[in-house]
């Protein structure tokens, strides 16, 4: 069983804490070859090369979480610390200015690491609801926890799921929609968004996502369960 992004993203900081940086790497590298990445990700394992002495794949890093999230203060200032320490002053100073712009209330009225923190705390007690069978409660949660953390894509999957399980697939189509337009090679996700364009009625769209998906991961046995069932049932 596939080790879900909140486990290893754990353990990666608990290795990171333990100055076990290769460690840390290892399974934040698992979840970008899981096509389930974000910004928190990719600013850990920035983190990790610089303590490592490798500043380079450290900028590349921070570059990444920068890309999914312009607004991350953290990733700023960190990028700038790294490249002031390679003698480029002038663009540390570029990013040190970004962090103080993108460190203004700027989300929900927080700023946004206090966003961030209420994100997951909705996240959670939508977690909560979810086990308890409150659907409608569950996903009221996750919908504040999206509009805190508007690039916390797994956040958003899980809003997904939740209104396909919900039975509403055409809000479950738009969420997704908006994460493979960001990560499209986050598979699972596209793989829910077929799902999703085959409950709202338009199965020759999601027969296309399938095999698209398909071809970035062969062998995926949901994928292929998923595109049989409609084949089956195509005229």
């Amino acid at each position: 069983m596939q080790a879900s992004v909140d486990h290893l993203l754990s353990q990666a900081r608990e290795r990171f804490e333990m100055q076990e940086y290769y460690g840390s790497i290892h399974l934040l590298q698992e979840i970008v070859d899981s096509g389930r990445s974000f910004a928190d990700v990719y600013h850990l394992m920035g983190l990790s090369y610089s303590l490592l002495g490798q500043p380079e794949r450290a900028l590349g890093e921070f570059d990444r979480a920068l890309a999914q999230n312009p607004r991350y203060m953290e990733a700023h200032i960190h990028r700038g610390l790294v490249l002031n320490e390679m003698g480029r002053t002038a663009e540390a100073a570029a990013s040190f200015r970004n962090a103080t712009l993108h460190g203004q209330p700027a989300i929900g009225g927080f700023a946004a690491p206090v966003a961030a923190k209420l994100a997951n705390q909705h996240a959670n007690l939508g977690e909560g609801y979810a086990e308890a069978g409150a659907l409608r409660e569950a996903i009221g949660q996750f919908r504040r926890a999206v509009e805190l953390g508007p690039g916390f894509h797994d956040l958003r999957y899980r809003l997904a799921r939740l209104l396909l399980e919900a039975n509403n697939p055409l809000e479950a189509r738009e969420e997704l929609e908006r994460i493979v337009a960001v990560q499209p090679d986050f598979v699972d996700a596209q793989a829910a968004l077929g799902l999703a364009l085959y409950l709202s009625g338009d199965p020759a769209a999601a027969q296309d996502v399938w095999a698209r998906c398909l071809a970035r991961r062969p062998g995926n046995v949901r994928v292929s369960a998923y595109l049989a069932m409609a084949q089956r049932q195509t005229p």
